[in-house]
This record gives structure tokens, sequence and C-alpha cells, in this order.
């Protein structure tokens, strides 16, 4: 079904190295079977999988689909016979017709026979396709959501029609970029049980890329690993995920719960109502109150939509609650999180946050973004803010209000400054860059707990590796030394080994810096091996508080997640060297 040979594919960087994504790579795939492929990232997963699809040109080497060649130096008319027999889903891809999910599907049956799914016309296309796209809904299990509308499916829901219109092309292979990896226990099994269905219903070969082990062990039937742009490894997926494991640093302890400290943050009858993408549904987060303590790994756990990063949000003052107070203690008063002033922001300023879309600056060097970052949460920044907005004319309430924004992602940032007619030079006016001289005073600790080399300090992100990236991000926000931190499944798309490094690092900041930590994660074993404490969730209610085991158990319960189930003693078992 599948022949590669001698696959070669290397990227030219501007100003950079070349980097080899494939190297010699030689596979073959069986008709109707599921290969995996795991590796950590930048290992050539993905690379290879747009090759496949007839998009990435490559310089050496030979691939056969379906009885379709291709070799590095064939016409535009064989990569585009690769795309009629193969079809390609990616993480984050939702690119669907504002219509039924049936017409969605309809529209690329019609699409495939005719040539344009733009120019449908379904008063005879739904006599012609109805019954096939029914079917190929039934396949993925979207048969009841027939009539909803796409835009307001959930994510899970989405990718799952994703597939179904892949499946309407009449695909002899299907490829799958990580169609799981940022979801919640629930809407991964539901995607998983949709390939499966795929396969074993339909016939189509499966070739799926993800870094999470318990993903290949519930779904592969033969594993590769990738390391380099090279195969490594080959087999049953048990003992190839064996050896991807044995690259996981050992995990450290985490705090002894005697040092937990007092009461830090109080969240008191919070409500808000709001609106999902889910059917249109207005969700109520409602009657929500607990204490976090100096010192806690905190970490709210729930299904999509439950109310986990607004509630978040609340917390770190970013929205507004309908009803319900946060509260801080700041030395010896307690400050209102949602009461513009000079108060919260000197709250604020002790606050680190990392949202989901947290990213590096490509090509500018660690040392001038953390620069940048000790501008806005440096230990002088309030003081000085003032300084400079007495002399723009700008009041307290309203500095409060523009120094709010540093805590948010730069896309929402510049829209709410757009609203208000500001740019975000005003931004860079009242809180400046940090001297470069003072960089690495302050950057000398947070490196060393994170065992970041400190020649990273004047690296580019681009040069840096995937486990360093993280940990640079990580002294980004650390560097300014928070009391509180805020992570919002900001690691998401992370493999197992890197996550283990942060996993370590964050214990260890927790430890020697006494940062208490506030975060969401779907990852259930990275819950586990760092919270102190969870907070379980669901339709806007806590219905869990206390020991992480015991609430994610709760949790994988709910969810319906057989992937997971037995995870934690096959995991175990996987990691022992």
């Amino acid at each position: 079904m599948i022949k590669i040979e001698n696959l070669s594919k290397t990227f030219k960087i501007e100003d950079g190295p070349e980097i080899k994504a494939l190297d010699n790579v030689n596979l073959e795939v069986a008709e109707g079977e599921i290969l995996g492929i795991i590796g950590r990232s930048g290992s050539g997963k993905s690379t290879l999988l747009r090759v496949l699809r007839g998009v990435e040109p490559f310089e050496e080497g030979e691939i056969e689909i379906d009885n379709v060649e291709v070799a590095s130096d064939s016409s535009s008319y064989y990569f585009r016979k690769l795309r009629e027999v193969t079809a390609i889903h990616l993480q984050r891809s939702f690119g669907l017709w504002s219509e039924t999910a049936l017409n969605n599907v309809i529209r690329k049956l019609s699409g495939t026979k005719y040539g344009d799914e733009a120019l449908t016309d379904f008063e005879f296309a739904y006599g012609e396709f109805e019954e096939e796209a029914m079917e190929i809904l039934r396949v993925v299990g979207l048969e009841h959501k027939a009539d909803h509308f796409a835009p307001v499916l959930s994510g899970g829901e989405k990718q799952r029609l994703i597939m179904a219109r892949q499946l309407a092309k009449k695909p002899k292979v299907l490829l799958l970029d990580e169609p799981a990896t940022m979801s919640c226990p629930k809407t991964k099994q539901e995607i998983l049980d949709s390939i499966k269905k795929i396969n074993q219903e339909l016939g189509v070969t499966v070739v799926l890329v993800s870094h999470l082990p318990e993903v290949h062990h519930y779904l592969s039937q033969r594993l590769v690993l990738m390391e380099n742009g090279r195969i490594v490894g080959e087999g049953l997926p048990d003992e190839i995920i064996k050896r991807f494991l044995k690259g996981m640093e050992p995990q450290i302890p985490g705090r002894d719960p005697k040092k937990i400290g007092q009461t830090l943050i109080k969240a008191k009858d919070l409500k808000r109502r709001f609106y999902l993408l889910k059917a249109g549904n207005v969700l109520e987060l409602k009657d929500v109150s607990f204490d976090v303590k100096e010192g806690e790994i905190v970490s709210l756990i729930g299904p999509s939509g439950a109310g986990k990063t607004v509630l978040l949000r609340m917390i770190g003052g970013l929205d507004q609650p309908d009803e319900g107070e946060v509260s801080f203690k700041l030395e010896d008063e307690w400050v209102d999180m949602h009461q513009p002033g000079i108060g919260r922001m000197k709250v604020r300023r002790q606050m680190g946050f990392m949202h989901q879309e947290f990213a590096l600056v490509h090509h500018a060097r660690i040392r001038d973004q953390i620069a940048g970052r000790l501008g806005v949460k440096g230990i002088k920044v309030v003081d000085e803010a003032r300084k400079k907005a007495e002399e723009l004319g700008i009041s307290d309430l309203a500095l409060d209000v523009l120094y709010q924004l540093t805590d948010l992602p730069e896309n929402e940032a510049k829209q709410r400054l757009e609203q208000i007619g500001l740019s975000s030079d005003i931004l860079d006016k009242l809180f400046p860059s940090f001297p470069d001289n003072k960089v690495k005073e302050y950057a000398e600790p947070i490196f060393k707990a994170l065992n970041l080399p400190m020649d990273i300090l004047n690296r580019k992100s681009y040069e840096l590796s995937g486990g360093q990236k993280v940990r640079a991000t990580l002294a980004l926000v650390l560097t300014s030394n928070p009391k509180v931190l805020i992570l919002d499944e900001p690691f998401g798309d992370l493999d197992p080994i890197t996550l283990r490094m942060v996993s370590n690092s964050l214990k260890q900041i927790n430890q020697e810096f006494d940062t208490t930590i506030l975060m969401v994660s779907h990852h259930v074993d990275f819950i586990e091996e760092l919270a102190t404490r969870a907070i379980r969730m669901d339709d806007g209610k806590m219905i869990g508080d206390g020991n992480p085991d015991e609430e994610c158990d709760e949790f994988i319960k709910s969810c319906g997640a057989d992937y997971l189930k037995g995870n934690k003693d096959w995991k175990k078992k996987m990691a022992e060297k």
C-alpha cells in the first residue's frame, strides 16, 4: 500500500543552519493497517506526513502509495495523484462551511465528483448524496448531529466532521497529525473511536502521528519511532513506547505538604454567565468558592466547556464575575481583584501568566525578551509607570486597566487597545524594557532552577531545542519572581519527555521560590505528578476538591475514557529501565 525508499528532506532557514528534517527514511505500510509514528517534537513526524500527502517536495528518494509512484524530480501531475489517494487531518484545522454537518459532507461528496464543492446544488445533491453522507456521519459518530450547524459543534465534533469530509473524498490512506492531542479525555476518546471505526468498517489505511504513548497503545497496530529525521525503531507499540520513554528524566519529589503556607487567594460565591460555541448554549458558572494557600499547586480539571479557563481568568482579574469576589493577600491587606486601582496593580506585578497560545518571539534574543518582561513585572514598575502616566495625563484607574492588558495574550490585548482608540505603543511608553546590564542578575537564579545554561540569553528562539524553548518561556515568566503563576494549558501539545522536564522544573520553582501555581491542564499524568490539589469542574460547577489522584480517577470515569483505563500502571511499566 505504502512504500518509502531512501527519503530525505532538508529545510533551509534564512540566517540559520540547514535542518535535515528527513534523513534516509525507509518504511512500508500494509493495506488496512493502522501505523503509528511517535517521537519528540522536531523528530520529522509531521514532515513525513506532508511528503506522503504530496504537499512537501523532497530532495532524495521515492514514495509509492496505491500504485502512485513519486520521485523527487516527478512532475506536479504525480504529486496531484498522491493528493487524490490520500486525505490529511491536522490537529488545529477547522475548515468547515457555516452549514449543517450533513451539508458539509454532501458538499465534499459533490465536489469530489464534479470538481467544485462551492457550486453544489443541494436541490439535486440531496437526492444523489444524502444516503452516502449519512453513512459517513454514522461512521464518525455524528449521525445524531446531522442537522446541527458546524460552527456551533464542540471542538471534538468539529474534528470528527472534518474526518467525515475527508472520507467523502474516498481516500485509500488517511494521514492524521496529532488529531486529539489538545482535547480533553472525553473528546479524545470520541476521536480515537472514530478513527478505529474508519479503519475497521471502511478498510482505510491510517498513518497516525502522535507523541502520546496512550494513544498508540489504544489505537496503533504497529509503531515507528523517529529521532532527528530518522526511523530508529519499529515494532509492536508497547515495545517501541518503552524505548521512547527511556529518554525521560526521573521524577523529582514534590513539596512537603507541611510546608504549605497561609491563605493567599480567596474566591467567594463567583457567578458568571457566558456563551459557548456549542449549540449556542449559555453556561452559568455559579456558587464557586475556594481558597488557595501559599505554596500550593492547584489544578482545575474537567471536560471542555466546564468553565475552567473563565474561572482562571476571573481569579487573575482578567475577566469580571457577574457576582462574587476574588481577593489576594498583599502584605497584610486583602485586595479585590475586580476593583481597579494601584492595589490591584501591585498584586498583578507579582503574578505571572502563561496562556495556551503563549510563545517566544521567533527572531528575538532571549535576553531582549526577558528585558521586556522585567519592564512589565519589575519591582519598581508600578511607581515608575505612575510617574509616566501622570506626565501623559493618565489616571491611576486608567493606568491599572492598561496594566491589565500586559497579562493578556498579544492579540487580545491589541484588540482591546483598538477598541479604545490606542496602539500598543502606549504600553511601551508606560512599561519600557529593563536595562540590559541587569538582565543577567535577575535571570541567573531562575536559569539555574530550570537547568538552563546562561549562554541561552544571547541566543534567538529558533536556535533552541524544543525542551529549551519551553523552559526559556517559563524563565521569561518567572524571571520577575512572581508569587503566583497562572498556567492556562500552555503545555498541552508537549511530548511526555519534555513534559516531565517541565513538571520537574515547576516543582523546583515551587519549592525554591515559594511560588504558588494555579493551572488548567488536560494531561492527567501531568496533574497527578505535579499538583498538590485538584479542583474538578463540570457544567460551571465545582464537583470535587481534594487529592489529585482521586479527582483524576473520578474525572476519567466520568469521561468514559477507555484509552486511559489502567494508564497509570501501564505507564509505570513502560517507563521502567
